[in-house]
């Protein structure tokens, strides 16, 4: 092909054949292997074994994983190392799954990347170097810096608004380099590709026919593959008599697709959901096509070739053109029509958004607990490879739902209980593994103590009386926390010890949970990667918890309010004064008692009422909000109680629809912290904490909580893109539906502000945001649908969730100064709650003093960062690959590479930058960082690499293409960073920098 003479304008079309493999969606990982996963790449294989022009792209690594060690053959194995080398295979993205960018995390986002990333350099010596994210419903600015500090060459979209992707094919737009981060501008920059409005399915209607094209396969077929081979809607076979007609119709439609872009080379995506499980009949039909059209290639004006997505790109940066320059700005949220926006999907199945954070939370926890535990304690009697193994199932489980059918809430529910069971099974594995590690170390010591149990659940039971029960709490954070951690305990008066026997500043009251049981809130102060152990004993002596008092105001009924005078009254701690009024039992205002501003501060439940008929106009599902009127309040009577003690005051709230209901759907408990003197309070006292509790909703409901404050925002509303940046959300008015379209994901973080006072929402699980008015913030919390769309009843998307929801949100109110320097650490306090275990000291050997809990040896010497930094990683990841490229390159090709056991010796550590360039005089400054004292408390460093994101390049060796832009014209390579031998680096804003850390061997 290479060799064939092609005039100017001639075309060429780079044919890249995919199959789009959905990690869950409407059926089971299990299902979708055995329908047709597993038959895509073993057929894929055997086809392109057969014909040296064929090509293919494979994408999410779970599916290909599952068919490697399950399925695939030794011959296979080799065949798929050849075609690697030949580069007529390639992985592309490379992660476990195509992850959604709005309502994940990029703790996440690089979990799963790494992930995938491991397993193909491990095996095969492969770096991914490009992406395909072609499903996505719209596309987050924090998406192109990962891959990019990934080492990848071009980016890859396609959901974006239906508007502007029209606009953007009309200008030739739809190419440009993205400087997806402000701070990093270009050294992280990425060319990126917006696909046109086909996508990424080959269109399929034949003008000359009935049947449709280019699907010879058909569709695949469930639960069981057809006996007889023969599938639904197999398109039209290529014959003598149609392959003039077919080849016409493919020519034209690389001609219409060329017109929108600016050079000559078109990408012509050929596959679609669940496509190549029969890829020999794909293929032998492709082939004659491919080789009619070139054969005539003089009078069609197009060539074509078989092609990876590396092929194309490879085809339009040899171009050299000069690409215009996209600034940090997002594709969110995106709309597909004028009343579908998609913005339903950023709330959708909140309970299994809760989960999936917790889940990644106590990974996090996990990995830096079993990193500590195998370089302190060499001799430690854990089993190394069952504790990475019980790692690897919450890594696995983790990555998985981060799919963009996954933790969006899109999928059915069959598939919800799939992602449910994973993450629960892996979450027992790792607090399993933490518990035996608290075991070990501590019976390591011989102290003198009898541990009947070490158990690791999320609430400890009331036990018998003859046994004290110890939590032992661990801070997963590189940061000295002061907070409160709570357990459930089954009497009023109790005390709390820490190791050395002092007493605890602790709290307790009556639950909100149930009437038998009631909350001890006890006040944690522990260094960074730090545990500590409180030992809880019924009450002895002078030293117990302070008992919170309750008072019960009277149910007041809403309508009423109006006509008598306020009566307000105040709950106060050092930072915020919040006043109640008595006659609606509704908050009033909050005064900010360091700069004296008040704040009129009203909230309430709101219900969108939507439509589920399709006949009557457009409705709601899993992914679109579709509100057809505006939100309803829900309630017409509140009732009030507050818990006030010395340590905390716990406003609750019960919102019921009138004066004389018996239950609510409806509450929240508002919690104020006051810290005692010698306590470090200052993240305690600026947090006023919200739980809400909302559910089981009615049918065609969508639940909001609105805080309306007296800010003049003008509309204004600031959200995050996955925890790492913040965007600017002005209200922008449509023709048809606004108040859907206004909506915007949060992930972590949302603010609204005036010109001195700023109202931060912190969150520990994504939801839909927006602000409907001046002064406004909505969140939604829960959303209960049900449509008659065919389709669907028929996949059963229909968002039936009767649950009850949980989520917790922060609030800090303050002047911009302050809020700034608070709300990166606090977003990452709440996301990393403290782990809390739970053990029992039994019977006779029971040490008449705690004093014998001696402090554990973790804690002298206590992991620490300055507040800009975060420790985004620290964990053993198990791979065997060699470090250097030509080396692991080497052994894989000799069939050489290392088998048994992981390597325990190489850890992954990486630190985040948590600021903006100019964002804060102080905290935006670049930070020195020695690695060696840093990490000196796990035992002494003698040598670090460092690395790119998902740890698969030397960043010295790392060359992405660099693409020409009028701000760069004709500079090629660029790297970013600069390592000292002396174990000291300098972390600039917004950076997120990886390496490999080796300690010397004990």
């Amino acid at each position: 092909l290479a060799l064939m003479p092609r005039a100017a304008g001639d075309l060429r079309a780079f044919v890249v054949a995919h199959s789009h493999m959905d990690v869950g969606w409407i059926y089971t990982v299990q299902e979708s292997m055995h329908a047709y996963a597993a038959n895509v790449y073993t057929t894929v294989i055997e086809e392109l074994m057969k014909g040296k022009q064929r090509k293919f792209i494979a994408v999410e690594q779970e599916f290909f994983r599952l068919w490697w060690d399950m399925v695939a053959t030794d011959t296979q194995k080799q065949q798929v190392h050849q075609l690697l080398q030949e580069g007529r295979l390639e992985f592309v993205i490379g992660g476990q799954v195509m992850h959604d960018e709005a309502v994940t995390l990029i703790d996440d986002q690089i979990l799963q990347l790494t992930e995938g990333h491991g397993f193909l350099y491990e095996t095969f010596g492969f770096r991914p170097q490009f992406s395909w994210h072609v499903d996505p419903f719209g596309a987050s600015a924090t998406t192109p810096t990962l891959f990019a500090l990934a080492g990848f060459n071009a980016h890859l979209i396609s959901r974006i608004d239906y508007d502007l992707k029209a606009d953007m094919q009309k200008n030739k737009k739809l190419q440009f380099v993205w400087q997806g981060s402000p701070s990093l501008s270009a050294r992280q920059e990425i060319f990126t590709h917006v696909m046109d409005q086909y996508s990424y399915c080959t269109p399929s209607h034949l003008p000359f026919s009935n049947r449709s094209g280019f699907f010879w396969n058909g569709f695949a077929t469930f639960p069981d593959p057809p006996k007889d081979g023969v599938y639904p809607n197999m398109s039209l076979p290529v014959t003598d008599a149609n392959l003039h007609l077919y080849a016409q119709t493919m020519v034209a439609n690389i001609k219409e697709r060329a017109a929108w872009f600016r050079t000559g080379d078109v990408l012509w995506p050929w596959g679609c959901d669940k496509q190549f499980f029969n890829a020999s009949v794909q293929y032998s039909n492709m082939d004659l096509l491919v080789d009619y059209i070139n054969k005539h290639s003089a009078e069609f004006g197009v060539t074509v070739q078989y092609a990876t997505v590396s092929d194309y790109f490879q085809a339009v940066y040899s171009r050299n053109l000069t690409w215009e320059i996209r600034d940090s700005q997002d594709f969110l949220p995106y709309s597909t029509e004028p009343f579908q926006a998609w913005t339903g999907f950023y709330t959708s199945r909140s309970t299994l958004k809760g989960i999936a954070r917790r889940a990644s939370s106590l990974l996090y926890a996990g990995e830096s607990f079993f990193t500590l535990y195998v370089q302190k304690n060499p001799e430690g009697s854990i089993c190394k490879c069952k504790a990475l193994k019980q790692l690897q199932s919450l890594r696995w489980a983790v990555s998985e739902v981060q799919h963009h059918d996954g933790i969006t809430g899109t999928e059915s529910p069959k598939v919800k209980n799939m992602y449910m069971n994973n993450l629960m099974f892996g979450m027992f594995d790792v607090k399993k593994l933490m518990a035996s590690i608290i075991f070990d170390i501590n019976n390591a010591k011989k102290n003198g103590e009898v541990y009947s149990s070490v158990y690791a659940k999320d609430l400890g039971e009331p036990g018998d009386e003859d046994v004290d029960l110890y939590v032992v709490v661990y801070n997963p954070l590189a940061w000295n926390i002061t907070t409160f951690v709570t357990v459930s305990v089954s009497s009023e008066a109790m005390s709390v010890y820490d190791e050395l026997g002092h007493s605890v500043p602790a709290q307790v009251q009556s639950s909100v949970e149930s009437q038998s049981t009631y909350d001890l809130y006890i006040l944690v102060a522990i260094s960074g990667l730090s545990y500590r152990k409180y030992s809880i004993k019924p009450l002895d002596g002078q030293q117990a918890a302070f008992v919170g008092t309750s008072v019960k105001y009277k149910r007041r009924d809403l309508a009423r309010a109006g006509q008598q005078r306020q009566q307000l009254f105040p709950v106060v701690n050092s930072c915020y004064q919040i006043v109640f009024d008595q006659n609606t039992n509704l908050m009033h205002s909050i005064t900010d008692r360091e700069t004296n501003q008040t704040v009129q501060f009203t909230q309430e439940f709101l219900e969108y009422h939507v439509n589920g008929d399709t006949k009557k106009g457009p409705i709601s599902d899993n992914y679109l909000f579709a509100p057809n009127t505006s939100a309803v309040p829900v309630s017409k009577a509140v009732g009030l109680e507050v818990m006030s003690g010395s340590l905390m005051t716990e406003i609750r709230q019960y919102f019921y629809s009138n004066v004389t209901s018996q239950d609510y759907i409806y509450a929240v408990y508002t919690r104020l912290y006051s810290v005692p003197e010698g306590y470090d309070g200052k993240l305690l006292c600026h947090r006023i904490e919200q739980e809400y509790s909302v559910g089981p909703l009615e049918f065609n409901r969508e639940a909001v909580l609105r805080t309306s404050t007296s800010l003049n925002t003008r509309q204004l509303l600031y959200t995050d893109n996955n925890g790492y940046q913040m965007q600017k959300r002005p209200f922008k008015a449509y023709v048809n539906n606004t108040v859907a379209r206004n909506y915007y994901p949060m992930v972590q973080t949302a603010y609204i502000e005036d010109d001195t006072t700023r109202l931060m929402l912190l969150a520990e699980r994504a939801h839909g945001v927006s602000s409907q008015g001046n002064g406004q913030v909505e969140v939604m919390l829960h959303r209960r649908l049900w449509n008659n769309l065919q389709w669907d009843l028929d996949n059963n998307l229909t968002l039936n969730d009767s649950s009850v929801v949980r989520p917790v949100i922060w609030l800090i109110l303050g002047s911009k100064a302050v809020t700034n320097t608070l709300y990166r650490t606090s977003g990452l306090a709440l996301e990393h709650r403290p782990v809390v275990m739970f053990g029992a000291l039994s019977g006779g050997d029971k040490p008449k003093l705690p004093r014998q809990l001696q402090q554990n040896s973790v804690h002298d010497f206590p992991v620490t960062l300055p507040p800009n930094l975060h420790l985004q990683t620290l964990s053993i990841p198990g791979w065997r690959y060699s470090s250097n490229h030509a080396e692991q390159v080497h052994s894989i090709h000799m069939g050489v590479q290392k088998q048994g056991d992981p390597d325990f010796s190489r850890v992954l550590l990486r630190i985040r930058h948590l600021y903006e360039v100019g964002e804060d005089p102080v905290l935006s400054q670049p930070v020195v960082v020695d690695l060696k004292s840093l990490l000196k408390g796990l035992g002494s460093v003698v040598a670090v690499e460092e690395r790119s994101l998902t740890g698969t390049w030397d960043v010295n060796t790392l060359e992405r293409w660099k693409w020409n832009t009028a701000q760069y014209p004709g500079k090629r390579f660029f790297n970013s960073t600069e390592t000292s031998e002396d174990f000291t680096v300098t972390i600039h804003p917004k950076e997120i920098r990886t390496f490999f850390v080796y300690f010397q061997v004990q």
